[in-house]
């Protein structure tokens, strides 16, 4: 019987509804309702006569006319992605009233505390990674949102920077979350045209969340974790019913213009296996892995003067506190959902924000805190390194957790160091790298920080951000505490990362 490897919340009250009895001889149909899950039993369908579905995968329940009406996600035996299922009843004047109570309980406990129909703003890029995602949205993610009886507006991009230009005027207030349908350059454009919204603190609020169809998919990746990011239909579930999670964003400036980042920003061998292979998205994710090790044959060197105004740079207490922080997380999360209240989206988000600490909303941007001139609590390293790495999510990509103590909305930035090694040791490091294994390597060195910036040494190179191509120039970061909202069935990110076993 399809199960769903997602935790549902628990509803104690559900488990004592009475079930509904539909039909009779071999059509008939019975719905029941447990503590975490709608029971289906329908002995005249050869495909599907059982099912145990998960609370959380239950998208509408109701009656239309003389029909009860359920739509569920269901993972089919033996696959690895969830399925849209319609179920039917015929429902007689007498079965009516415990039809529409029945239908009354499961939107309650499958939508607990969330408001159902929610409306969407969905920005599609065809040409992502592969070239898919029009295709994809219209067989796999557009019914889902039918199904849930969502109000979505999808707009088909055609040119680049017409999200970002489309979030300079978003009509606050008008949606509950604006869907990503792209790699991760689509979502640098949405939160780029936040910035520059009349409203941007207020924009920011309008929660983003990605339904992977590019490259590296690095955010949906980090809220679903590394199985969930391969099926659109999981991160479809997310944007219907993910909870406003507050994350940092990071502002960049280099010389007198001013972005929002909130991925990454690479310089040496890390740049060059992305930018550099620009003209192998058809290769998808493995284009990566072809330029890591074109990299490693490369060897070079990328000369810089990186200055860092540090928080922490004990990596073993770094893991401690992640666990802390991930496990209080997600006794937060769980007590929003416990809720019975409906908030509007954007007043869950600001509430999200402000329990990260990030404060009330402003008209404006933070301005930056730090100048070329701060050098108080600045520590600096000049000597070319391999790569310079920085940014937010332990997920850079399905192969590589460049960040595994990373979290939402700690404050600080995540930076590493890569000095110069061997190639055997680079090619050694590949193996380990889907599990984070090189943040312990000796060579690495690590930080939390609250800003950094770079001096480049030469113009010759990549500098990406956010996977897009910057100048390589000069350029500082410092963070911008929950400043950004996400939305996620967890309240947390989806990695798993510990301390190193200790050899006997």
């Amino acid at each position: 019987m399809p199960r769903s490897r997602h935790t549902p919340q628990v509803n104690s009250h559900v488990s004592h509804h009475p079930p509904l009895a539909l039909g009779t001889g071999p059509n008939a149909s019975k719905f029941a309702l447990t503590h975490d899950e709608l029971r289906i039993e329908r002995g005249a369908d050869r495909k599907w006569p059982e099912l145990h579905v998960p609370l959380r995968n239950v998208l509408w329940a109701g009656l239309d006319n003389d029909a009860f009406e359920l739509s569920v996600l269901v993972k089919p035996s033996g696959k690895s992605f969830l399925t849209l299922l319609h179920v039917t009843g015929t429902v007689t004047d007498a079965d009516r009233p415990p039809a529409a109570d029945f239908a009354h309980a499961l939107m309650a406990a499958a939508y607990p505390g969330i408001r159902p129909h929610r409306r969407l703003k969905v920005f599609v890029n065809p040409k992502s990674g592969p070239g898919k995602a029009a295709a994809l949205y219209r067989k796999k993610i557009e019914p889902i949102f039918r199904a849930a009886k969502c109000d979505v507006d999808v707009t088909f991009t055609t040119r680049g920077k017409q999200a970002q230009e489309a979030c300079e005027t978003l009509p606050l207030g008008r949606y509950d979350a604006v869907v990503v349908m792209s790699g991760d350059g689509l979502i640098h454009e949405v939160w780029n045209g936040f910035a520059a919204h009349a409203a941007p603190a207020r924009a920011f609020r309008t929660p983003v969340t990605p339904i992977p169809s590019g490259s590296g998919n690095a955010l949906a990746i980090n809220l679903l974790g590394l199985d969930n990011a391969r099926d659109i239909s999981a991160a479809a579930l997310n944007a219907i019913k993910g909870r406003p999670m507050a994350v940092d964003l990071f502002s960049l400036t280099q010389g007198d213009k001013r972005y929002i980042s909130f991925m990454s920003q690479a310089m040496g061998i890390m740049a060059d296996l992305d930018l550099g292979t620009e003209h192998l998205r058809f290769m998808g994710g493995q284009r990566f892995i072809f330029g890591f090790l074109y990299g490693v044959m490369r060897h070079r060197a990328c000369p810089v003067k990186v200055s860092l105004k540090v928080a922490h740079a004990d990596k073993r207490k770094m893991v401690q506190d992640m666990h802390a922080s991930r496990a209080q997380a997600q006794a937060a999360h769980a007590a929003r959902a416990a809720e019975p209240a409906e908030p509007p989206v954007e007043e869950e988000a600001a509430a999200a924000a402000a329990a990260a600490g990030a404060g009330p909303a402003e008209t404006l941007l933070p301005p930056p805190k730090y100048s070329a001139a701060d050098t108080d609590g600045w520590i600096t390293f000049d000597r070319p390194f391999l790569y310079v790495y920085a940014g937010k999510g332990p997920y850079v990509g399905g192969d590589l957790m460049q960040f595994p103590v990373s979290l939402p909305n700690d404050g600080f930035i995540d930076v590493a160091l890569q000095e110069r090694t061997s190639r055997g040791a680079m090619l050694k490091a590949l193996d380990g790298a889907q599990a984070g294994e090189h943040f312990w390597g000796e060579t690495q060195h690590y930080f939390k920080a609250h800003a950094y910036r770079v001096e480049p040494y030469t113009s010759k190179g990549w500098l990406a951000v956010d996977g897009e191509s910057f100048p390589l120039e000069p350029f500082q970061v410092e963070v911008l505490h929950g400043l950004g909202t996400v939305l996620s069935m967890y309240g947390c990110y989806q990695a798993e990362f510990d301390l190193p076993h200790e050899k006997p």
